[in-house]
Parts: structure tokens; C-alpha cells; sequence
């Protein structure tokens, strides 16, 4: 019988211990003596281009890829039984297919990204990943204002939040996101038309 694959996917706002579960992960199948590759998004580039980095310092040697195929690439040359991507919600939807395809070739797929991006809307292809994963962990933050568990990303310009309508991708750490709760969480524009641009998802 032919073995199947399984998805993992953490999700969460900033600051929520993604990366640090991702590596904590990984590490424990390279102590299973498992295959194990390692891939973040080229355009993350905050702490070191070839290394996953957590927010508290810990790190993981990666391979930085932009596209999709690069991870397949990467794959295809060797036999890893362990697939790990950080910030995947950077990739486009072509990732969903890739990851697919590697849980049907028997692949354990182990991924992190941000549920939301700073608008409060679903982020690239998370919403899919979560949808057909077998697994899902979502992690919360602490809430820098309040002290509440925080499920959103709040961007800052200025120590002001950012407008709904500013570009979606900006890296950045706590020079620019603070993690808020629901209720401390501000963004400019009302509910329904953020609902109105999920609809539109």
C-alpha cells in the first residue's frame, strides 16, 4: 500500500512562537534520524537569509526559496522524508499544490505562517492549508496593550496602526507589529467591508 503524507500547519499572530514550534518540530525528527529539509521564503530576511530564526534566538539552517518549484526542486534531488516551511502565507497559491503533492508522495509537511495578515483577513493560502490540514496548531500572543491572549497582528506607522488600504507584506518585527487582542486591535476600516474583501478571498 502506497504511504501517505500528513499536514501540519501552526498558525497565529506575531509573536505567538510559530517559528520556534516549527524548529522545535524539525529538531525532534533529526534526532528521529529522519530526512528532514528546511525552507522560508527568500523575501524574510530580518535575522539571516539561510536560517529560520525565532524571535527568542533560536535557529534552524533553511534553504530561502520565493517560488514554489524551488522547494520541489530542492526535494526532487533527495530523499527527505520531512518538509518544513516558515512564513507561508509570503508564498502564492501555487504552494498549496506543491505541499499536496509532497503529503501524497508519503511527505510529513510541517508548516508555519500568520492566520491573519495586519488587516485582519486571511493570509495567501492559509485559509486553504488550514482546510485540508491533518493537524493544526494556532498560537496566541500576548496582547502588548492589554495583556490579553492576542490573535491579531497590529502594524504600526509612526506608532500609529497602519491604514486598511497600505501594501499587505512588510516585514518587519516589534520595530513594526505589536501583538493585540480583539479588543485592543485597531484598523480603519468597519467590519463589513472587511468582511466584503473575505467574501472576495
Amino acid at each position: 500500500m502506497k504511504k501517505i503524507g500528513i499536514l501540519e500547519v501552526i498558525c497565529g499572530p506575531m509573536f505567538s512562537g510559530k517559528s520556534e514550534e516549527l524548529i522545535r518540530r524539525l529538531r525532534r525528527a533529526k534526532i528521529a534520524k529522519q530526512s528532514v529539509a528546511v525552507f522560508k521564503h527568500a523575501s524574510d530576511d530580518r535575522y539571516d537569509l539561510e536560517q529560520i530564526t525565532s524571535h527568542n534566538g533560536t535557529k534552524i539552517k533553511a534553504y530561502p526559496a520565493r517560488e514554489a518549484s524551488q522547494i520541489v526542486q530542492e526535494i526532487n534531488t533527495h530523499n527527505y522524508t520531512v518538509v518544513g516551511i516558515d512564513e507561508v502565507h509570503f508564498f502564492s497559491q501555487k504552494i498549496v499544490a506543491t505541499i499536496c503533492q509532497l503529503v501524497d508522495n508519503g511527505k510529513r509537511v510541517v508548516v508555519s505562517g500568520l492566520d491573519l495578515d495586519f488587516r485582519g483577513i486571511p493570509f495567501g493560502p492559509m485559509p486553504i492549508l488550514l482546510a485540508i490540514a491533518d493537524k493544526i496548531t494556532k498560537l496566541q500572543s500576548i496582547c502588548n496593550s492589554c495583556g490579553q491572549d492576542a490573535h491579531f497582528s497590529q502594524r504600526l506607522v509612526n506608532n500609529e496602526p497602519a491604514k486598511f488600504d497600505d501594501p499587505i507584506i512588510q516585514i518587519g518585527a516589534q520595530e513594526a507589529y505589536h501583538a493585540r487582542c480583539r479588543q485592543c486591535y485597531q484598523i480603519d476600516k468597519p467590519t463589513d467591508h472587511i468582511t466584503e474583501t473575505i467574501q472576495g478571498i
